[in-house]
């Protein structure tokens, strides 16, 4: 039987009549546990030399590479490292709000996502600042739009930043 949490945190049970032995399991009432419902995924990296690294997603096989950025002795040819931090956190977002649009069952197809990255002027060279611009085109009403905004600032990735991150995030809708 699946165990889950939603993006807010309630836990529910794909079938109700399971839940006290699932319940009873969780709380160390037989000598079996359940897991947290983890899952590990694994990311392959090569250095392949002048500040180039090749990453291999293991479920998928996709490849990516990163580049160091000019301001860092790279050639800022590809995505550096930081600027990934950036990609996952607007994608996640995007992801987060997807996932409750459909469970709502309202239309943010075409919505985008703008990250800006500042990195800090001083030492120690981290990511200072991601400004983040969500623009969802559809009519969405009041209530959908604030648990939409509840939902992007849910998101794994953004939860998983340093406080010390500035993270503005602003919407627009229409």
């Amino acid at each position: 039987m699946l165990l889950w949490s939603n993006c807010f945190g309630n836990v529910r049970y794909a079938e109700a009549p399971i839940r006290s032995q699932l319940i009873k399991l969780y709380r160390g009432g037989n000598s079996r546990r359940l897991s947290r419902g983890t899952t590990m995924v694994n990311i392959q990296f090569e250095y392949q030399g002048d500040l180039h690294c090749k990453a291999v997603h293991g479920p998928s096989g996709t490849v990516l590479e990163t580049d160091a950025p000019v301001d860092n002795q790279g050639r800022g040819e590809t995505f550096s490292p930081t600027d990934l931090v950036a990609t996952a956190l607007g994608s996640c977002m995007l992801t987060i709000m997807g996932i409750l649009a459909r469970t709502l069952n309202i239309n943010i197809d075409g919505a985008t996502a703008t990250v800006g990255k500042e990195m800090t002027a001083t030492a120690p060279r981290r990511i200072a600042r991601l400004a983040v611009k969500i623009h969802v085109p559809n009519t969405i009403s009041a209530e959908d739009r604030e648990k939409l905004i509840r939902a992007a600032h849910t998101c794994p990735v953004h939860k998983s930043l340093h406080p010390d991150i500035e993270i503005p995030i602003e919407f627009t809708w229409g």
